[in-house]
């Protein structure tokens, strides 16, 4: 018997303060990360709703500031993984050592055991080794020497990937890219965007933003995650994302037949899961207690982009997956 959970609508003093905690940690992000508005909303997304994310680009587009900064804004405890070939899952997960001054062995966790996680070239670590950062992030638990280890609450695993650079990697499976809630593309800066990094450097504003105080406490964030579960979605929504997940499994009924015969598979049902859970929070992210249909479409690309598979001929052609997917987005009547 499927038991239902109520909960209590967002009412007016949860949403305005709701509204002062994004304000003060989006300002601290701001002072310190110039540009990248989308990195910033994808990772409070992330957060609120306890999700993944994937992020892909070349080096030097401020990731690792990015995740540090929302660390610090939270007083988060954050942690950075160089994934390389010869990481080992016990160099995540963590191992027992032998003290043989008492002849026994202590726990040592691993850096996993963080509020934040940034698994820099996720791609460059071992098959294995994947498996055993992805499990950590499903189950929010690692196992050593036979015993449990609950992650620490809350828990965002931030995973890089460089699309420049194969030699020496291992492509993430489709199945555990399914995984991560959202997948992002970042982009370069603006000349302008570029010219302020450098003013900010020369005036030290990053040193200064480092040492100041953060903008909010992991209650806070609690706090914020329960407040994103109580946006109201409304069923005509529901229908509307559930049909966009749809039509990617049947696109030849729907889209233009050149572009769906470039799908080889379509979304899972953790791509309804992630556009609810996502526009929820997106919608708490602009201040309303309801979800709208411009929410899930901002998301279109960030949900999709990993999970709607394309064929070799879709590669040859150079059809980016995203047109496909303003495609699928363009055939389901919004409400």
């Amino acid at each position: 018997m499927t038991q239902h959970v109520d909960r209590a609508p967002l009412e007016g003093v949860d949403l305005e303060r709701a509204h002062e905690t994004i304000g003060a940690i989006t300002a601290q992000f701001e002072a310190t990360v110039v540009g990248q508005t989308r990195l910033r909303e994808t990772l409070l997304i992330g957060l609120l709703t306890g999700g993944h994310v994937l992020l892909e680009s070349v080096p030097g587009l401020a990731k690792t500031t990015a995740a540090a900064t929302l660390a610090h804004s939270i007083q988060a405890v954050f942690r950075r993984i160089q994934c390389t070939p010869d990481l080992l899952p016990s160099d995540i997960v963590g191992t027992q050592v032998y003290d043989a001054r008492d002849a026994s062995f202590t726990t040592q966790l691993g850096p996993v055991h963080a509020n934040i996680v940034l698994l820099d070239e996720i791609n460059r670590s071992s098959a294995k080794t994947q498996s055993a950062m992805l499990e950590a992030m499903q189950e929010r638990q690692t196992s050593i020497g036979g015993q449990i280890h609950r992650l620490p609450e809350p828990f965002l695993v931030l995973a890089t990937q460089n699309p420049i650079e194969q030699e020496g990697t291992y492509q993430l499976p489709e199945a555990q890219m399914d995984r991560f809630m959202l997948k992002d593309v970042l982009d370069y800066p603006s000349p302008q965007e570029e010219a302020e990094v450098l003013h900010r450097i020369d005036l030290g504003v990053f040193e200064a933003a480092r040492a100041s105080r953060p903008a909010a406490a992991l209650d806070d964030v609690r706090a914020l995650q329960d407040a994103a579960r109580r946006v109201y979605l409304d069923p005509a929504i529901v229908r509307y994302i559930v049909g966009l997940a749809y039509v990617t499994r049947h696109a030849e009924q729907y889209i233009e037949a050149r572009l769906a015969r470039f799908i080889e598979f379509g979304a899972s049902p953790r791509a309804s899961i992630a556009f609810s859970a996502a526009a929820r929070a997106a919608a708490l992210l602009a201040g309303r207690d309801y979800v709208v249909p411009e929410d899930v479409k901002s998301l279109a690309h960030r949900v999709l982009r990993h999970r709607v598979i394309l064929g070799f001929e879709a590669i040859a052609e150079q059809v980016p997956v995203e047109t496909v997917i303003d495609a699928v987005v363009a055939a389901v009547p919004t409400p």
